[in-house]
Order: C-alpha cells, then structure tokens, then sequence
C-alpha cells in the first residue's frame, strides 16, 4: 500500500511538473516572437526561455529516473539503467556548463549549449553574423571538450 502512494505521489508531482512547463513555456513565449531572419533568429527572451524549458524538461526525467530507483517493484536491471542515465544526465549537465562558460569567456554575451549522444549545438547571441575567427574559437572549444567532428556541431547565431 505504501508503495503504491509512492507511486500516485511521484506521478502527481511528474503531472504537476510538465503542467508547470507548459504554463511557463506559454508565458514566457506569449511576447516574445520568433522570427526567422535567414538563418538568425531573434527573440526577447529566448536564452532564458530555452534554459527554463531544458532545466524543466531535466527535472522531469530526473524524477523519472529517481522513481525508478526507489520503487521496489524495479528490477535490478531497470535500477542500474536507471542509475546510468542519471549519471548520463549529470555528465551531459556537465559538459554544457563548462563550454557555456568557455564560450562566455571568449566575449559572448550569452551562449546555450544542448548536446545530443551524437550532436552539439551551440546558440549564441550575437548582434551580426558571427565571423570565420569567432565560429572557429567556438568550434575549438567544443571539439577540445567533446572530440566531436566539427560535422556534428553547430553554432546558430541567435539576434536579439
């Protein structure tokens, strides 16, 4: 009976979570139109709306993964998955805050990173297109940090 109100409870709160990113992702969007600028893209408040929407969508699988280690109906091989796809998680939160900050030291005033097991994309704010010097800086550090091919990153200039 406990662990089945343990389940209703992690269930609720998971409802609760995305209910609360669909709000905030309608709120935080509702002003702010993206608008495709040939290849650019430009929006007020795009780079906090971006990382509202990753950190909420982390949290979710976060809690997912954590209700599946806790539950003691999981196996053990649904546990250790577990365990590895929230280290996965950690990895990756990793990574992207490191080359965000690299990045940022180079004079960007603000970048995102979100990689993929196979891509990084890397968004960063920039008035004008980016020149060859400044997509090679970024290109260096994220290829030294993640030894992906520079066919697999790509930097997107965002306007704002």
């Amino acid at each position: 009976m406990v662990a089945k109100k343990k389940k209703i409870i992690v269930l609720s709160v998971m409802m609760g979570l995305l209910v609360l990113t669909g709000f905030l992702n309608v709120t935080l969007n509702q002003s702010n139109e993206v608008v495709d600028t040939g290849g650019t893209v430009s929006t007020a408040n795009f780079f906090t709306s971006y990382r509202t929407d990753r950190d909420l969508a982390r949290d979710e699988e976060k809690l997912y993964y954590t209700a599946i280690l806790e539950s003691a109906n999981s196996t053990q091989e649904a546990k250790d998955s577990a365990q590895t796809a929230l280290s996965s998680i950690a990895a990756q939160i990793e990574s992207e805050l490191y080359l965000e900050g690299n990045i940022k030291a180079k004079g960007f005033d603000d970048v995102i990173v979100s990689m993929s097991s196979n891509f990084v994309n890397v968004m960063v704010k920039a008035e004008d297109n980016l020149t060859d010097a400044q997509v090679a800086q970024i290109v260096q550090i994220v290829q030294e940090q993640t030894n992906k091919s520079i066919d697999n990153i790509k930097i997107i200039p965002v306007n704002s």
